[in-house]
């Protein structure tokens, strides 16, 4: 994601974290929800991941 500043948030519940990735440009946000021993490394990715994805859905459909 060259050139695009995503933002991340997290959110303790429990046992487990809820990170929410938002893309800069378009304001687009993903959450993503996994266990807290997991690691921010580990939960930052995979919620980027699933931000790339949504970010490629909407591109090849036009709806950005």
């Amino acid at each position: 994601m060259a050139g695009r500043e995503v933002f991340f948030e997290f959110k303790r519940v429990g046992a487990y974290v809820r990170v929410s990735a938002i893309d800069s440009v378009t304001g687009t946000e993903v959450t993503v929800a996994g266990d807290a021993k997991a690691g921010e490394a580990m939960l930052k990715q995979t919620a980027l991941r699933k931000l790339q994805y949504v970010l490629s859905k909407g591109s090849a459909t036009g709806n950005r």
